[in-house]
């Protein structure tokens, strides 16, 4: 039953479900014995040099205020590195905005551009905040299914079925949480050349994009024909550099949508940190071997987790990039939520299930391997006893049984 204050609370609003990674996030705080392959947050801490930076602006009193849109200094270190990471140019003093995180980024942008029932086109399972960030902003979320056969890749013509007279944006996340896909490069400029069609926006988050696997490299939708002037590029530093506490992000994108989210920006918070945007500086321009040192990691943890889980009878994509894997657990005959209960209250081990990132993650969990490699063992020869004693015909098979 509702009590009288909860009927106070705006109907928008009680229509939004918490998140699944936080419900679970505080399950695994509430206990001590878990192994969390849950929350997604390397399990390195941020590196001393960039930890010294934010100490040193400290230690000279830089504690105030900085520009609505972010340090100048910062602002220029972040053009130069987009124009090597993606080979796209801004112009630091216009076109570029430093937010407290991406999803910040993500909200006042959705906010600067969308009139109430105009539709955003994303793909899921997704990150779990796109959803209601389009619905609090008065936009109409349309999720376009990926498909584990196609390897959770966004189809072109999936994309094209979904847009009426009402699409305003094409949301797009490549690796994609939660499930490591990456996007052929064909696809992704049919993508493009739809928007170009269609006049319409596209949002590109691109924050796992530094964590790529088996070779590959990264091209963002910014280097298509037309799409600089209809496109937001969304990064940070969380995820490469291992700063999720520092709460640092940016977009980029041309000066008028800049103007407008900063109009957002500028009386929701202000500024990010000027303390984590030093650090942030320092991390653009001397992280870079430590970034090769954490993917590299990363890589060979992944290799681990997809042959362990598929060897005990969970059918795992192998993901071109970020740091999860979606794991068909349907052949335990189990929903995405009875498996991740049933797994930490008899194992001790924490994953998300899969319906928290859109209704088609339903049958799957995502299990982030940003965890220790003994720690990830241990978690998964816990897991192989769980699906082991739930069906014994799934119980661990020699690596390789089933192909990544």
């Amino acid at each position: 039953m509702s009590s009288p204050l909860s009927l106070k609370v705006a109907d928008r609003i009680r229509q939004i479900p918490r998140s699944g990674i936080r419900d679970f996030f505080e399950l695994v705080q509430s206990r001590g014995d878990v192994i969390s392959l849950g929350v997604g947050e390397p399990d390195f801490s941020t590196p001393w040099h960039i930890r010294e930076a934010a100490i040193f602006a400290l230690e000279k009193g830089e504690t105030c205020y900085t520009s609505n849109l972010g340090l100048p200094a910062l602002r220029r270190a972040i053009a130069t590195y987009i124009s090597g990471h993606c080979g796209t140019d801004y112009d630091p003093a216009k076109e570029i905005i430093v937010t407290v995180g991406v999803s910040e980024a993500l909200d006042i942008a959705f906010r600067a551009l969308l009139n109430p029932g105009e539709e955003v086109i994303y793909h899921e399972p997704c990150y779990v905040s796109y959803n209601p960030s389009i619905f609090m902003a008065g936009g109409v979320p349309v999720a376009i299914h990926t498909r584990p056969e196609d390897d959770f890749v966004l189809r072109a013509e999936d994309v094209e079925r979904a847009i009426t007279p009402r699409t305003k944006v094409i949301m797009l996340n490549f690796p994609t949480n939660p499930t490591g896909a990456f996007e052929p490069l064909d696809e992704l400029e049919k993508i493009a050349a739809l928007a170009v069609k269609h006049d319409l926006i596209v949002f590109t988050d691109e924050i796992y994009t530094e964590l790529l696997y088996d070779g590959r490299k990264h091209t963002s939708i910014l280097t298509f024909p037309g799409m600089k002037e209809r496109t937001i590029l969304f990064h940070g530093f969380s995820k490469a550099y291992a700063m999720t506490g520092w709460r640092l992000g940016y977009a980029c994108a041309p000066t008028e949508i800049i103007e407008a989210m900063m109009k957002v920006h500028q009386y929701a918070m202000l500024c990010a940190p000027i303390m984590s945007q030093r650090a942030a500086i320092e991390a653009l321009e001397n992280g870079a071997a430590a970034v090769e040192m954490m993917r590299q990691s990363y890589e060979q943890r992944m290799n681990v987790i997809v042959t362990r889980l598929n060897a005990m009878g969970l059918p795992t994509f192998r993901p071109g990039g970020a740091f999860y894997v979606f794991a068909d657990i349907r052949p335990t005959g189990l929903t995405s939520k009875e498996f991740a209960l049933r797994l930490v209250n008899e194992q001790s081990v924490a994953v998300v299930p899969g319906n928290a990132f859109g209704m088609s993650g339903e049958g799957f969990v995502r299990a982030c391997y940003a965890t220790a490699l003994p720690q990830l063992e241990i978690a998964l020869e816990r897991m192989g006893r769980f699906v082991g004693g739930l069906r014994p015909e799934t119980s661990e098979r020699p690596a390789g049984a089933h192909a990544a």
